[in-house]
């Protein structure tokens, strides 16, 4: 049987594995260790926040290694997952479709949306989990003409207790994450190894023989007949660079800024996040508590269960690039006029709340979507594999996104994993 590696075990990766073992031998090489969620007690780091001694993102990592913290040359803070099953462990579990760039270029992705609706369970029966402030919020944004729609979720939320622990990591497996995916995989077969990180690929005469990858600190060759990328919007296009294929300069990584109040009891802290989306051309707005902005921002000086925020994720423009030397991104004058646009929405829901102007304050930019260093474009639309690549190795996760989509991006990267897979197998 012939040998495929996958790289990553997120959305694309997972998704991958399952589609793929059976059919070939599937081994997925993970930089990340086994998932565990934050088990410090937030009440108690709250607490300790009042030290001063949280001053800088970074930090987080220390005490949840599970999630990598970098910082781009104008401070704008990026989140990743680095663990068994990525970045969706940390995510809030939203299973929204977001296709239309693709459909534009020919893509149509119905069948596959369908097999993961089939295969996912999807709701948006999660109203009675909302309090009061976010039901509030919901019909102010309604009364503005806003349209605002309840997000659907990954999971089991008839049994979500409101613990507010989403990007920490689900505490009590309600929110589904693509180990679910990755497990399917490993119980007919799939290997799994853990702590290994890939480095580059390995071509001769223009073929894929495999991938070197460090493990235990030493550098370890995993042959291969077939390689499949899905190390996310950070760690592919390194990889591909590394192996002398280069990348655009087009990465976009959806910034985030919440807009926020103190709202005596509402409790925010404590309430599954971003229960209802509102969309825009260039961005959406959604309640969110954010938690960097909470311990590292010092203008929020409020208690959490006090502490009141509107998010804005922002469809950013693609222009940027990362190398082993480091990431370069900025917002361009388009991206910041566009975030204003939204902290002036954000605000007036706010006032129609009962918040003062003066009172509102904002957060830390932040961004957890990075993607589009190999777009797809209109000659990909059938094969899903840009010239540049050899016809052996394949890429699976939002590297692939020929534009920033300002939204959660894991239902989307998985259709698409389920495309190549079908093309790897077909």
């Amino acid at each position: 049987m012939k040998k495929v590696i996958v790289v990553g075990s997120g959305a694309g990766g997972a998704t991958a594995a399952k589609e793929l073992q059976g059919k070939f031998a599937v081994t997925v090489l993970e930089a990340g260790k086994a998932f565990q969620p934050l088990s410090s007690s937030l009440y108690l780091l709250e607490k300790f926040k009042k030290t001063g001694l949280f001053f800088d993102e970074r930090e987080i990592q220390l005490l949840f290694p599970m999630m990598r913290i970098r910082k781009t040359q104008d401070k704008m803070v990026l989140v990743n997952g680095m663990a068994v099953g990525g970045t969706t462990t940390i995510c809030t579990g939203n299973a929204l479709r977001m296709d239309a760039a693709l459909q534009k270029l020919g893509i149509d992705l119905s069948t596959e949306f369908a097999e993961l609706y089939e295969e996912i369970p999807v709701t948006t029966d999660h109203q009675d989990k909302w309090r009061e402030a976010t039901r509030r919020i919901f019909a102010i944004c309604r009364e503005m003409g806003l349209e605002p729609q309840p997000t659907p979720k990954m999971g089991y939320y008839q049994r979500c207790n409101n613990c507010g622990r989403c990007v920490f990591g689900c505490p009590n497996g309600i929110k589904w994450d693509s180990r679910q995916f990755l497990n399917e995989a490993l119980n007919r077969g799939a290997q799994l190894i853990t702590d290994c990180k890939a480095e580059k690929i390995i071509l001769e005469k223009g073929i894929v023989q495999g991938v070197q990858a460090k493990k235990h600190g030493r550098s370890t060759f995993y042959p291969a007949d077939l390689v499949i990328l899905a190390a996310g919007g950070l760690g592919t296009p390194v990889i591909l660079q590394n192996s002398g294929i280069e990348c655009d300069s087009a990465l976009f990584v959806d910034p985030v800024l919440c807009v926020t109040a103190q709202w005596k009891n509402s409790k925010q802290n404590n309430e599954l996040a971003m229960p209802f989306v509102v969309q825009k051309e260039h961005f959406i707005i959604s309640p969110y508590f954010d938690y960097l902005s909470f311990f590292f921002n010092k203008d929020w000086k409020y208690p959490a269960t006090d502490t009141l925020g509107l998010m804005i994720k922002l469809a950013d423009t693609n222009i940027g690039s990362i190398t082993k030397a480091g990431i370069k991104k900025t917002l361009t004058a388009a991206d910041k006029e566009r975030l204003q646009e939204g902290v002036e929405i954000c605000r007036e829901v706010l006032v129609r709340l009962g918040v003062r102007k003066r009172d509102i304050f904002l957060g830390t930019v932040n961004a957890g979507h990075p993607g589009g260093m190999l777009p797809l474009g209109p000659q990909e639309a059938e094969s899903f594999h840009n010239f540049r690549l050899p016809k052996n190795l394949y890429v699976a996760d939002a590297t692939l996104f020929p534009a920033s989509l300002g939204n959660p991006p894991i239902l989307t990267i998985m259709a698409m994993a389920k495309r190549v897979s079908k093309l790897c197998s077909g």
